[in-house]
């Protein structure tokens, strides 16, 4: 039954892909947040984003309402801008997007640096890999497959032609293939916001939470810089991207305050745009 469910949800989606291909990429991210907006919360619950808010001491409760709202438009967006990922890559929209920091690109290019990337599921945060990788940046990324097996086949297929060509699954066989890639003199680059079962507990927003403990082991072994990047989005279907100075931590920091204070940037982040991270997953659940 469940396999079923999943061929008319890629029927449908395919189908919009098709009509998002027609009406071009600025109405389709517009019509993507309309969707989100309206059709989101049968998928997404609104509740839910409202409470991790409450969680996380967010002010102005008055508001939640209206960020859950955006939160889900932004969800489609997202959705309605796969489409024209080979238009992002092929120069054709680049012009929606501001890089701050590409200095610091230029020193890890010019050292052939390897650092690890940490950021977090900001607006499209597909485009932050795509860009370091265009922009020359010897790139792995690791990403979680989608539950819908034939969703996903495509979703890869986008992910590996347009986004960052070196893509590994999320798992243990993956961990050991991020390591050997990066030992091999490539840079990776890691979602840190998500709650993983294998992870550490540190405070997030004052709270408990399990956090992956990657990005501390990467640099306790092999003693690199890591590279927070963040990108928010602007008037809708625009985007600027920035790259942070590198967060440097001697052979004394432990693996527990190295992610505690990639924690603490994160929050910050997300303070700055709190209607552009997502909220809808639960980072404190046991």
């Amino acid at each position: 039954m469940k396999r079923f469910i999943y061929l008319i949800e890629f029927i449908l989606i395919q189908l919009l892909f098709l009509l998002f291909s027609i009406i071009g990429y600025k109405n389709s991210s517009n019509l993507g947040y309309f969707i989100g907006k309206y059709i989101g919360p049968f998928f997404r619950s609104k509740s839910s984003i409202k409470s991790n808010l409450k969680q996380a001491e967010i002010k102005n409760e008055n508001n939640y309402d209206l960020i859950a709202n955006k939160v889900l438009g932004n969800y489609g967006r997202i959705f309605s801008e796969y489409i024209f990922m080979k238009d992002f890559r092929n120069e054709k929209l680049q012009k929606y997007i501001t890089i701050n920091g590409t200095n610091i690109l230029n020193d890890i290019i010019k050292e052939q640096k390897r650092v690890v990337f940490v950021s977090g599921h900001f607006n499209n945060f597909e485009l932050m890999a795509m860009q370091l990788d265009k922009y020359g940046i010897n790139l792995t990324a690791l990403y979680r497959p989608l539950n819908n097996m034939f969703l996903n086949k495509t979703m890869e297929k986008i992910r590996t032609k347009f986004i960052c060509q070196k893509q590994i699954k999320k798992g243990r066989s993956g961990m050991r293939e991020l390591v050997k890639n990066f030992k091999g003199g490539s840079s990776i680059a890691l979602m840190i916001d998500q709650r993983v079962r294998e992870g550490i507990n540190v405070p997030f927003f004052k709270k408990p939470c399990s956090t992956t403990s990657i990005p501390a082991q990467i640099v306790k072994k092999y003693d690199c810089e890591i590279v927070p990047i963040y990108i928010e989005r602007k008037k809708g279907y625009h985007f600027e991207m920035t790259i942070l100075q590198p967060m440097i931590f001697d052979k004394n920091s432990s693996v527990e305050m190295i992610t505690t204070k990639l924690n603490e940037t994160l929050e910050q982040m997300i303070l700055k745009n709190v209607d552009q991270w997502i909220w809808t997953h639960n980072r404190w659940q046991k």
